[in-house]
């Protein structure tokens, strides 16, 4: 239980701090050096000229080797430390980076501020920092919906995940976390030079969200004003996402707002059909972002709480 401590140290620290912009300029971020060793094996390791089986043999060696990587390093850098409360603290210090609190917060907030006062340029610009899709074709409820579902995806992804292998394992734990989902962020999905190489990130990443997707969808029923329309719309659409764990924290998002999220898009000029989340609902607007980060800020409290009670208990 003490590393539930730790981790709730690590919200407090990121939640008061964020990364800040003057030490990210200098020594940069720990998920931008996982980035470089993946692109580097995925330069040297995943060849057009190999067959696919071949490639995908490499992308779960590549995938493995990042992963043991990031958790013997953090194995060392705990064994280092010594024992007690002071373990504790620098833990969630050396965790701090890896739980993106404030960051989530803030680029969200980012998408509905210009989006209140009517600024659908600023607001496109703001929304394409987080989501891949062309913001060129998003209207006002486009716009709502992509910053929310992102909210609530990277709610699990950015924190709840995190924390919840962090204070099970501590920073072996929280550290190979973050390679499993970097690895899939950047290789783990279905283009045409990562189908085969990619194929064991995101099925890595797939199992590792599998608990903290649907508990992150069950802190946003127990904290949304709509508890039972929440609840109703997470059990009944959650598995229509094309997402095994994604349609939990955003189907839950949706009912506890009262709009509809997903449905179809448009990615680099082309329509992908997605199924609707709480279909029948209406469009999301700027004050639903507003909502849904509220939602956010409650839940995560909510879980920094319950992390400190299980270090006391």
């Amino acid at each position: 239980m003490g590393f539930a401590g730790a981790m709730a140290v690590a919200m407090a620290v990121d939640a008061l701090l964020g990364w800040p912009s003057w030490l990210f300029a200098r020594i940069g971020h720990p998920v931008t050096w996982l980035g470089r060793l993946i692109s580097a094996i995925d330069a040297a390791w995943n060849r057009a000229s190999d067959p696919p089986a071949f490639r995908r043999a490499a992308g779960v060696a590549g995938a493995l080797v990042v992963i043991a990587l990031s958790v013997a390093l953090g194995w060392m850098l705990q064994s280092l430390l010594p024992w007690g409360w002071i373990e504790i603290v620098l833990v969630g210090v050396l965790a701090w980076p890896l739980v993106a609190l404030r960051s989530l917060h803030d680029h969200v907030a980012a998408v509905a501020t210009p989006l209140h006062a009517g600024d659908i340029v600023a607001a496109r610009e703001a929304v394409s920092r987080i989501v891949g899709r062309d913001p060129a074709t998003l209207d006002e409820a486009g716009i709502a919906r992509a910053a929310i579902e992102s909210l609530a995806e990277n709610a699990s992804d950015g924190i709840v995940a995190p924390v919840f292998w962090g204070a099970l394992f501590g920073l072996p734990g929280i550290l190979g976390y973050k390679a499993i989902n970097t690895l899939d962020s950047m290789i783990g999905h279905r283009s045409e030079r990562h189908e085969a190489f990619g194929w064991a990130a995101a099925r890595i990443d797939d199992v590792a969200n599998f608990i903290p997707a649907r508990l992150t969808g069950f802190l946003f029923v127990l904290l949304a004003a709509r508890r039972s329309e929440a609840l109703s719309c997470m059990t009944r659409d959650a598995r229509r996402h094309r997402s095994p764990n994604a349609g939990w924290p955003e189907a839950a998002m949706a009912g506890a707002l009262g709009v509809r999220l997903s449905g179809p898009r448009i990615y680099h000029g082309s329509i992908t059909n997605e199924p609707w989340l709480n279909d029948g609902a209406r469009d999301p607007l700027a004050a639903d972002i507003s909502q849904g980060l509220t939602i956010y800020r409650r839940a995560m409290l909510l879980l920094a709480g319950v992390l400190a009670i299980l270090a006391l208990a």
